[in-house]
């Protein structure tokens, strides 16, 4: 179940578009009584590869941090369901002055912190004050447009920003601007971020590093309550020991089962193995902090040599498509013209006959253990690279090692994917292509100031067409430089036992537990 369609997304550019449905859960509906009620009560566990590296919303780049986070602190915007738009959580209602510079929000009223404490404005400033102030170290990148957060009343907050802004709401919407006690409630942030505090259907249980970590229920969440008493995340490395735990009911769910096991999953009685519809794309980081990566006709050869549709059909078994374009079709302006390279071995040799390195040179790729699709990549891109001279060698590293390494950009090549989690394609590209945005461009040092110049006209850009006409040009100018190599564009894929009802996953890979139960 491939991403075919483009989302569409009317939200961002008219701000006034964004619909004003009931907060609180909207999920699919969960494990059901005799009588039809759901079922309360139990604790789910969810394993996979790799553990949380860190709570603190502003400075945390990695899904498995973020999907725990998301479950207990809350923005004042939500993607939708379907991952098409945003809608008012934390806030009732929002007004847009005329200019598109003033945005006056109203908050939800009852909202309380965990901690019994209401959610009023001065928590809404404080927290996406402390967002903004990462700028390039964190996500206050994000955050780039505004210039002041006022709170006008306790109930009414004010954002005025330098510029027209296309993305602020769905900027609003991101984690890294979810809503916290003001001056982390008397904590520093460090103690804060040890045991956060926030408005979500769960709240904090306990870490324990390399093993687990754990949320439970929140018995006063202004929403729809959750069914589930908690929820722990287990850390397992390898894919075949989550299978083998799945089907001896250790756990409830298997975050990633790798795809060569996932159709006899789906087969196999009481299990539940299934995908959703993804803005997933997994490709390659080459380290332009590296010889020869600085040269584009080096990272040309090497994107021209990988075979993709290969690649899905040995490695994704057929669930996926090849990637053509720095954006997934899942994203608002993707482009099916935006020149990707496709397999060709004859134009990759011409490449490297032009490069610094004509005779070819060793290099090693990261990826992580115990991941057979991983693997399985690697080893077909060492055989196809040979072919063009490159001598390359795998490096392995567990799952929560080989995330820190990436963050730190100690690699020469690296294998990596993105989902996007906000309903607009400026998270990504300035993530992505902007030294400033978070992560000197996606870990790579890329850095061509036409790109970067693209990317900000974008961001500014309220007129969808000449939005889009940019995002063309910036897809183009990407890919000719082959800063990533793109390998696919594939589904989520997850497999439970049975007894896991109401649990969803949105084109932006989250999901809301709240919505979950075990049947009886």
């Amino acid at each position: 179940m491939t991403r075919s369609i483009r989302l569409r997304f009317t939200g961002i550019a008219a701000a006034a578009a964004v619909v004003l449905t009931a907060c609180g859960s909207d999920g699919g509906g969960g494990g059901t009584s005799a009588s039809g009620a759901p079922v309360d009560g139990g604790d789910l566990t969810i394993a996979r590869a790799a553990d949380i590296l860190s709570m603190d919303k502003t400075t945390t780049f990695d899904n498995s941090s973020i999907y725990v986070m998301e479950q207990i602190m809350e923005p004042l915007f939500m993607v939708s369901q379907d991952g098409t738009k945003v809608e008012p959580w934390l806030a009732s209602d929002y007004k847009m002055s005329d200019d598109k510079l003033t945005y006056t929000i109203t908050l939800r009223k009852g909202v309380k912190f965990s901690d019994g404490k209401p959610l009023t404005a001065a928590d809404v400033k404080f927290s996406i004050d402390e967002d903004t102030k990462t700028g390039g170290d964190g996500w206050g990148f994000i955050n780039a447009a505004i210039d002041t957060v006022t709170a006008v009343d306790d109930s009414t907050v004010e954002v005025k920003l330098k510029y027209p802004w296309a993305p602020l709401l769905a900027d609003l919407s991101l984690f890294s601007n979810a809503i916290i006690p003001e001056n982390y409630g008397g904590k520093t942030s460090e103690e804060f971020y040890k045991a956060p505090v926030g408005t979500g259907p769960f709240t904090w249980g306990e870490w324990k590093q390399g093993q687990s970590v754990k949320v439970v229920k929140n018995p006063d969440y202004w929403g729809d309550k959750p069914h589930l008493d908690s929820v722990t995340w287990t850390v397992v490395p390898d894919a075949n020991t989550r299978k083998l735990q799945l089907q001896g009911g250790q756990i409830d769910i298997d975050d990633t089962p790798d795809w060569s096991s996932f159709s006899s999953m789906k087969n196999m009685p009481g299990i539940n193995a299934q995908t959703f519809e993804s803005t997933r794309m997994d490709y390659l980081s080459l380290n332009e902090q590296r010889p020869p990566f600085q040269d584009v006709h080096v990272r040309r050869a090497i994107a021209y040599a990988v075979d993709r549709d290969a690649m899905v059909k040995a490695v994704l078994y057929g669930n996926g498509t090849p990637a053509t374009s720095l954006l997934s079709p899942g994203t608002p302006f993707f482009s099916k013209n935006a020149g990707g390279a496709t397999f060709d071995v004859a134009k990759a040799k011409e490449e490297m006959a032009q490069s610094s390195v004509p005779q070819g040179f060793s290099t090693h790729l990261l990826i992580a253990s115990g991941n057979p699709d991983q693997a399985s990549v690697a080893q077909i891109m060492q055989s196809e690279l040979k072919e063009i001279g490159i001598d390359l060698q795998i490096t392995q590293l567990d799952p929560t090692a080989n995330k820190q390494a990436r963050l730190k950009a100690d690699f020469d090549m690296a294998m990596q994917a993105w989902t996007m989690d906000i309903p607009d394609p400026d998270e990504w590209t300035s993530f992505a292509v902007d030294p400033e945005g978070g992560s000197h461009s996606s870990f790579t040092y890329y850095n061509n100031p036409d790109v970067v110049a693209l990317n900000k006209q974008a961001q500014q850009e309220i007129d969808e067409s000449k939005r889009a006409d940019l995002y063309e040009q910036l897809q183009q100018k990407t890919s000719e430089d082959a800063y990533l190599t793109y390998l696919y564009y594939s589904p989520y894929v997850y497999a439970m036992t049975d007894k896991v009802k109401g649990f969803h996953v949105t084109p932006l890979g989250n999901y809301h537990l709240e919505d979950v139960s075990l049947a009886k």
